[in-house]
């Protein structure tokens, strides 16, 4: 959205470099960029409806669902976005009813009088905006707690790339990879991914017990 409506793709590449380096907190870069948006005048549904357009669906998340839904793995989106327009693209790309049975933990949005907007975060004083780590944290706390698949694919996913049982880590065109240098840095174990249709493959192989998290993440890439 900041590429095509807000400031452009070459300050919204520093900025993330800039996250990245810890120059800037994503919760005040990730602002910044929003505004961009709304300074050009773009009204909120304005935008989802662009991105309901434009946002297409991962290949082989379908299937990935299904799957889930088959072996009753909850799906849950943990997204620095608005929850507004996550909801809206997707119940677009899955439909309403299966939209509905995925929780989003996100960000809202504030609408102004004057129709401007801004972003409202889950956790304004944490330099992430959105602590992502704090949706996670409580399965730990459980007397049986589940094994947690982690999907990222940016710098929004930093705070919670070191919680998860298995991380995977979108592989990016044009080698903008953010999360995977953060985790390489970090020292974080991941497994980079494609798209659903070679993470299921994973998935499935771990849960149906034909190799173990540890496995998987020392192969370090899902096929």
């Amino acid at each position: 959205m900041t590429d095509e409506l807000g400031f452009g793709p070459e300050k919204r590449r520093q900025g993330n470099l800039d996250i990245l380096s810890g120059k800037v907190t994503f919760r005040d870069a990730f602002r910044e960029m929003l505004e961009s948006v709304s300074g050009n005048g773009h009204s909120f549904d304005f935008c989802k409806e662009e991105l309901k357009k434009n946002i297409t669906l991962d290949a082989g998340f379908k299937d990935f669902h299904r799957y889930c839904k088959e072996h009753d793995i909850p799906i849950v989106i943990i997204s620095s976005g608005m929850a507004p327009i996550i909801r809206a693209v997707l119940s677009s790309l899955i439909g309403e009813e299966d939209s509905k049975e995925i929780e989003i933990v996100s960000n809202d949005v504030d609408i102004h009088e004057d129709g401007s907007w801004s972003i409202k975060y889950r956790h304004p004083t944490s330099g992430f905006g959105h602590d992502k780590s704090q949706a996670i944290l409580p399965y730990r706390e459980l007397s049986d707690p589940p094994l947690i698949f982690f999907f990222g694919d940016g710098v929004s996913d930093m705070s919670a790339a070191r919680h998860a049982d298995v991380l995977f880590v979108k592989e990016k065109p044009g080698g903008d990879n953010d999360l995977a240098a953060y985790c390489n840095r970090e020292k974080i174990p991941h497994i980079l991914f494609e798209d659903f249709s070679h993470a299921l493959k994973t998935v499935s192989a771990i849960v149906e017990g034909r190799t173990t998290p540890k496995e998987a993440l020392d192969v370090g890439k899902a096929h």
